[in-house]
């Protein structure tokens, strides 16, 4: 028996069956430090412990780490089991952040595959899994669907019987966990950096982020060791005909929600992942650019909290706003079109 693990091919996977993955992480302010020094985050609620327990969050380690870390440190561990021989990672759905994650928080993750589909041409099919990560406590902190196609090992390998999973189009605001404590009620906008408050955003607005960040090899390589992520694409150059390496697809994320600072700069937590696409691959020497919609706004039962639903799209160029073709195709430049809920002060 080989020692070494080659990963999965579609032919392994049973419906049901439940994935606890390797190995759980313990993180610390290095991460926070290293999630900074990545991309241009500024958000408050993550940069300043005092901000955060302004608002609520008393937690005695200060401030929580970013919600996109926490989100990359649990997809890292699923990738080795789930994506390692995955030809593209599809989309997200019914994403929760349930709880804060803290520096001193030990972090595990496991999967349930809950959808399977061979493709027609019979060499790949997609895999759908609900991933869950855990903290030392087995609480549940976050958890989201994703789906990927994946190769098939085993070309003569019998097909499994088609399951596809209803999945919620979006989360409803009742479906939003929200820490407990929040209250947005004394929120300095001074020390957040814009005046702009939940009812400044109208359904519909669209906001340009102006900025851009070049991606350097350098940076998305230290980001796909940093959350431990094993997919071949990311990190060995002879994966692909052209010797580049994909830039891992939350690494795009984090830049584009580290952008949207400008121009939405009080939309403090991300709470809900509705869905997203990767729509076209990005590679080292890309300048990545955002724009966000604002798709729906909610009431919270939070002191001073309200919901905002936004679509950030992360781009390499072209016009703002642009997003899909006469033929409904995303255009070249879009390549991420992500829908989620965040929180911000009424």
């Amino acid at each position: 028996m080989s020692k070494t693990n080659h990963g999965r091919f579609f032919e392994d996977y049973k419906l049901g069956e439940v994935i606890r993955h390797a190995v759980p992480r313990t993180v610390s302010g290095g991460e926070r430090a290293l999630y900074h020094a990545l991309y241009p985050a500024r958000h408050a609620l993550y940069s300043s412990d005092e901000f955060a327990r302004s608002v609520g969050l008393t937690h005695d380690k200060g401030a929580p780490l970013e919600d996109l870390a926490a989100f990359h440190i649990v997809f890292g561990k699923t990738v080795p089991d789930i994506s390692l021989n995955a030809v593209a990672n599809l989309g997200y759905a019914e994403g929760r952040w349930l709880l804060p994650v803290y520096p001193g928080d030990t972090l595990r993750a496991e999967s349930e595959v809950i959808g399977l589909k061979q493709n027609s041409n019979g060499k790949t099919g997609v895999v759908w899994v609900r991933t869950r990560g855990l903290n030392q406590r087995d609480d549940c902190v976050l958890e989201y669907v994703r789906w990927v196609m994946v190769r098939k090992g085993n070309l003569d390998a019998d097909a499994p019987e088609t399951c596809v999973p209803e999945l919620k189009p979006a989360l409803a605001a009742e479906d939003l966990a929200l820490p407990a404590g929040l209250d947005f009620t004394s929120y300095d906008f001074a020390l957040a950096g814009e005046p702009h408050r939940w009812g400044d955003y109208a359904i519909g607005e669209q906001i340009d982020h102006v900025d851009g960040v070049t991606v350097e090899e350098a940076e998305h390589m230290l980001a796909t060791r940093l959350w431990q992520n094993t997919a071949k694409v990311h990190f060995d150059s002879t994966t692909r005909p052209d010797g580049s390496r994909l830039i891992y697809g939350g690494h795009v994320i984090s830049v584009a929600r580290a952008l949207s600072f400008n121009g939405l700069a009080n939309a403090q937590m991300i709470v809900g992942l509705n869905g997203g696409a990767h729509a076209n691959p990005c590679v080292s020497g890309t300048t990545i650019r955002a724009w966000s919609e604002v798709l729906d706004k909610a009431q919270t039962a939070a002191p001073g909290v309200g919901a905002i639903r936004l679509r950030l799209v992360a781009t390499s160029g072209g016009a703002p706003f642009a997003l899909k073709g006469a033929d409904g195709k995303y255009v070249p430049e879009v390549l991420l079109d992500l829908d989620y809920w965040a929180l911000m002060p009424l």
